[in-house]
This record gives C-alpha cells, structure tokens and sequence, in this order.
C-alpha cells in the first residue's frame, strides 16, 4: 500500500463512497427531500427503497458470510465453537422457542412476547450502531498509527457510545420515529416528552457538539493527525444533530439506516477478498473464494440476497401500517407472505436474524483478538 492511501482503508474514492458515506447522503437525502412536506411521497422514497432492497439484508448477512463462508475465519471457527457455533445455535433457537407457540402455550400471548423482543432489540441495535462507529474510527487510527493511545482510544469510545449511541435515543425519542414506537416503552409518559423536546434538542446539540470539539481536539494532538478520521467524525455528528432539528423523521431514518448499511456492507468484501486461498481439492470453498476475492462478485452477491429476502424479512420488520418495499418487487407474493401461515415463523427468523447479526458482528470484527486481526488482515493491512 502507497504512503499517499495509507491513512485510508482502501482509497481516496472507496473510502469517500462507502465510509464516508454520511458526508454525500445527507446533503442527498435533503435535495431529494425538498419541497415535499411527506418526504415518502417525493424522490427521497426511490433513494430509500434501492438502499432498503440493495443493502439493508446485505448487512444483515455479512458478518455471517465472513465467519462461516471465508476461508480466513475457518481457524477461529476450529479454536472457538461456542462463540460460532454454539452460541448462534443457542440464540436462533431461543428466538424460535419464544415465537412459535400459541398465545396460550405460554404465559405471555405471541404479541406481548414480540413487543419483548422488539424492546431488547432496540437496546441491541442502539449499541450496534455505536460500536460500528468506535471500530471505523479504530481502523482508522491503526492506518494513521498510533492505535496504542489509549488517550485518542477512550475519547473514540466515549464519542462512539454518546453521540453515535445515547444522543440517538434522544433523537429517536424527539422525533418520534418508528423505530422508537416498536420499542413498546409503555413506561414512558409520551406527552411530557413531547412537552419538553424543545430543550432535549438544545442540550443534545450543545452535547454533540462538546463531544465532537473533544475528539476533534484530541485527533489534533495525535502524533499523525488523520484526515479520513475527522470526516468521519463530522459525518457522525452532523447525522445526529440533523436528526435532533429535522421535522421530518424519515430522513434521520433513511440516512442514520443507510449509512450503517454501506459501512458494513463494504467492509465485509475487504475482509473477504484477502482470505488465504482453500486447498486444491474443496471444491465448495475454491467457489466461494471466486467469489470472496472479488469485491464486486461479492458485493452483488450479498444485494442479491438482500432482494431475494426481503418479502419473508420484511414481515418481523415493518409495521402493519409501514412501507412494504418487498410488494413492490414481488407484489402478491410478498402480501402472501404476511398474511400465511408461516408469520410466527417468519417473525422468529426475523428476529433471529437479526440478534445473530449483533451477536457475529462483534465476533468477526473483536480486534483484540490477535486471531480476528490475522482473519481480517484485508482492513488492517
């Protein structure tokens, strides 16, 4: 790798497309936006079902592809089975055993047990937002050097976690959005919340801004400042405090969601394209490393399956009243599916999926694991 792209992951351009995404999908999203009091009903719907259909189950899937269809995870997969096997195992299996019986079977009808679930599931995916955005700031300062502050490390936790993660409840919260309705937080008097959005807003910005200024000032103190890391940064907040002051929910949504999905998308072909090469003789994994070691094989693969999916997932994820983007593909057949008689099982896949995506996600991607460095040597190289 030349000194001229080494602060960045693959490349001025890659970077810029994928990583860096934040910094062209939000000034996207409101040009799209603009002049359509439901963004829904605009150009914004287009942009928002082709990330849905392309990426949303891709990255679902990727972390799964990584650990049990790559050559580069086969060791961790021989040395830790109960962390990719057992445990996945032990998860899907729990999410089908609390989903598939009656409402009398248990002693919690099937829609309580769904609420349940879409409440842990929303303190899971808050905490898997945030912790994709401390690992690209660690990627980062590993190719800019210096990974071994603890200093610069602490501030990229503490940045991650409260604006990538606490401040992203506060704007879920003020904006009402869908997500923050299907966590079911009964508890909560939704009134007095909305009551008090206005200063919830103004310390949330004056937070995020604090937070950013820190880490910003902290990167500026590094031995070798990185650029790709202060756009990155920027990009995170300019997100959240776009969401904190956007009267329209669905673009925080859209580009919050999206964001997420190119990132994790576009780092499982790094990973996969520098797996070490299968034995002669395994004519199952010399397929799948034709595939892994071209990026763009396995990134159309990976949307492939992300389409192909996206009827039976849809149904554990979207609303009754939501928007279906698998019925604009497949049309009856995506309708059929949510009203037959495989919903229960549907549902549990969906939130199977989903859970196991949390769960393989932080095991591909555990760097203080020298065994995960050596898998994904294609991010850290």
């Amino acid at each position: 790798m030349s000194a001229r792209s080494l602060p960045w992951i693959r490349g001025f351009a890659w970077d810029a497309l994928w990583l860096q995404s934040a910094l062209w999908l939000a000034p996207l999203a409101l040009l799209l936006a603009h002049g359509h009091d439901d963004p829904a009903d605009g150009p914004l719907d287009l942009l928002v079902f082709g990330l849905t259909a392309l990426f949303w189950l891709a990255h679902r899937f990727s972390s799964a592809w990584l650990a049990y269809a790559t050559t580069a995870y086969r060791p961790l997969l021989r040395a830790d089975p109960a962390r990719f096997v057992l445990a996945p195992v032990a998860i899907a299996a729990a999410c089908f055993a609390l989903l598939l019986p009656g409402d009398d079977a248990l002693p919690f009808t099937r829609a309580e047990r769904v609420l349940a679930l879409a409440a842990v599931d929303f303190v899971f995916v808050t905490w898997h937002f945030a912790a994709q955005h401390f690992g690209v700031l660690r990627l980062y300062r590993i190719h800019a050097g210096g990974a071994a502050d603890a200093r610069l490390r602490r501030m990229d936790r503490i940045f991650a976690l409260g604006v990538g993660g606490a401040l992203v409840v506060v704007v879920e919260a003020v904006a009402q959005t869908t997500l923050f309705e299907e966590a079911s937080l009964d508890w909560l008097d939704r009134e007095r919340l909305a009551a008090a959005a206005g200063p919830l807003r103004a310390v949330a910005t004056a937070l995020v801004l604090l937070l950013t200024a820190a880490l910003l000032a902290a990167e500026a103190r590094a031995a070798r400042i990185s650029l790709p890391r202060i756009l990155y940064t920027l990009g995170v907040a300019a997100m959240v405090v776009g969401g904190l002051h956007t009267e329209r929910p669905l673009l925080f949504v859209a580009i919050w969601s999206a964001q997420h999905w190119l990132v994790a998308t576009a780092l499982a072909t790094r990973v996969a394209c520098a797996e070490p090469a299968p034995p002669p003789g395994a004519r199952l994994r010399l397929a799948l490393h034709a595939v892994n070691r071209r990026p763009w094989a396995l990134l159309a693969l990976l949307c492939a399956i992300s389409i192909l999916l996206l009827p039976a997932m849809e149904v554990e994820a979207v609303k009754v009243d939501g928007t279906y983007y698998g019925e604009r593909i497949f049309g009856d057949l995506a309708v059929a599916l949510r009203t037959s008689v495989w919903v229960p099982a549907l549902l549990a896949l969906g939130f199977a999926s989903g859970y196991l995506h949390y769960w393989l996600d932080r095991a591909v991607y555990r760097f203080s694991d020298p065994s995960v460095r050596s898998a994904a040597r294609g991010l850290l190289a």
